[in-house]
């Protein structure tokens, strides 16, 4: 079942319900996104339910041709679940809607590749949201770009995959009420490599905004981004078990960690008679320090074939209950710049400098990776660093990220009719210095460093034309 099986007739008419105008995302308006990330953080913790065909298959990616009918569950009970985390003193949920391999855990009109089409015939969402809202649980829901069943991974990505991603998230963001969060995966991770600019963040960014307003948007791209702003994500998020560690002294953003209760993230046939983490160690190591750093604190609990959670997991949510109590809202998180959402204008164009030697010359300055910098040559007094672009084009915002927060004081100018122009006179000491402006336009634009504490070294310089 191919890109060919999509419903596109179904998936049209769910896309054509919702042709938003471009959303405007308010930062620090009160019930602004700011508002939003604070209540986010103040939920502390919740429960991540990894639920869906690699449940079957003793495996947490599934085989994409996998048949629906091996989604089975002989006594699916969400309202276990739900009590489950009410006992351990969580605050919400999230669900596995849609996993690697693109199996649908929900009654869509996009696909045949679901819930509905499986011995179940029962829509898993609609029961999860239904049980965890009786206990007072918010929910949150888990959706992956990465989708292999539908070839929706690099090389083959066409605009009916987006229209696909966007008729799926309508449906998930229209008929299941409100929806605290999105946890997206799959997308700009090394092992999915579906950049932000091949399947459209900015735009489905915006459509999830016009559809539920107050939901957070949070992609699962720690690995890639530095630690200090807000990369394509509304929520700065690190996945413990993918080496992905938050700072417990440093950390100034709205943040999520994740790990799972058991060895992986979905059932495995060895659960019930394998000891899961220790409860003591998880309230001690990941809730009580995480919160203390505006870190809100998801642990996976993986339910099995029967589509109920193990005696062992049940025994140890209950221990944490007894040994962790919520106590409600955390410490203000600390100002911080709105999050970047656009793509960036400046990757891979064109690059010049000043002098730089072989192995960090203006090239890694701008290929889309934090790991690699252009460093200015130490003989340099008046180090400069240029983009060019194919043509004029519009820009309102400009993100510098050193290797180190070493340059002081620098001007970013643009190009245009033949001059440069200035457009920000800046001393930022950040590592990421953020400069929004109202919108101009220009061939180039460029950094000219007038004071630096060590000679610079640029790990990307970005260029944005955000929606206003």
């Amino acid at each position: 079942m191919k890109v060919a099986s999509f419903l596109f007739g179904g998936l049209m008419a769910a896309a054509a319900l919702t042709s938003p105008a471009r959303a405007q995302v308010t930062y620090n308006a009160p019930g602004g996104l700011a508002a939003l990330q604070q209540k986010f953080v103040d939920l502390r913790f919740g429960m991540f339910i990894h639920y869906n065909i690699p449940t079957y298959m003793d495996q947490d990616w599934a085989d994409p041709e996998a048949s629906p009918s091996l989604f089975n569950p002989g006594k699916l009970d969400c309202n276990q679940w739900a009590k489950a985390a009410k006992a351990a003193h969580m605050s919400y949920g999230c669900l596995t809607t849609k996993h690697h391999s693109g199996f649908c855990i929900w009654d869509t009109r996009t696909t045949d590749y679901n819930v509905m089409h499986s011995p179940l015939k029962r829509d898993v969402v609609r029961e999860y949201v239904n049980a965890f809202r009786a206990q007072g649980l918010k929910t949150c829901l888990y959706y992956s770009i990465l989708d292999t069943h539908h070839q929706l991974r690099p090389g083959h990505i066409t605009r009916q995959h987006i229209e696909m991603i966007k008729a799926q998230l309508t449906e998930l963001l229209t008929n299941y009420g409100e929806i605290t969060a999105l946890i997206i995966d799959g997308w700009d991770a090394p092992w999915s490599r579906i950049a932000y600019d091949v399947v459209p963040f900015e735009e489905i960014y915006t459509l999830i905004k016009s559809l539920q307003p107050n939901c957070i948007v949070m992609d699962l791209n720690s690995a890639k981004y530095p630690a200090e702003a807000l990369f394509y994500t509304d929520i700065k998020s690190y996945e413990q078990g993918a080496g992905q560690h938050i700072s417990t002294t440093t950390n100034k953003l709205p943040a999520l960690s994740c790990l799972p209760l058991q060895s992986s993230w979905f059932w495995k046939s060895d659960f019930p008679t394998t000891p899961v983490k220790d409860p003591k160690m998880l309230v001690n190591e990941d809730i009580v320090p995480y919160n203390k750093i505006y870190d809100n604190f998801i642990l996976n609990v993986a339910p099995n074939r029967d589509g109920l959670i193990d005696d062992n997991a049940l025994a140890a949510l209950n221990e944490i209950g007894r040994l962790w109590k919520n106590d409600g809202p955390v410490a203000q998180v600390p100002p911080t710049e709105a999050p970047i959402i656009s793509p960036n204008l400046a990757k891979k164009q064109p690059a010049n400098s000043s002098w730089s030697d072989d192995m960090n010359i203006s090239d890694f300055g701008n290929d889309d990776n934090f790991n690699t910098t252009w460093n200015s040559n130490p003989t340099v007094k008046k180090p400069w660093y240029e983009v060019s672009f194919e043509k004029d084009q519009s820009f309102n915002a400009i993100v510098i990220t050193e290797e180190k927060a070493n340059i002081g004081r620098y001007r970013l100018e643009y190009f245009q009719n033949g001059a440069w122009h200035l457009l920000v006179q800046g001393d930022k000491k950040d590592r990421v210095k953020i400069h929004r402006f109202n919108r101009v336009w220009g061939e180039k634009v460029r950094i000219l460093i007038d004071q630096f504490d060590t000679p610079p070294a640029i790990a990307e310089f970005g260029v944005y034309d955000e929606r206003k």
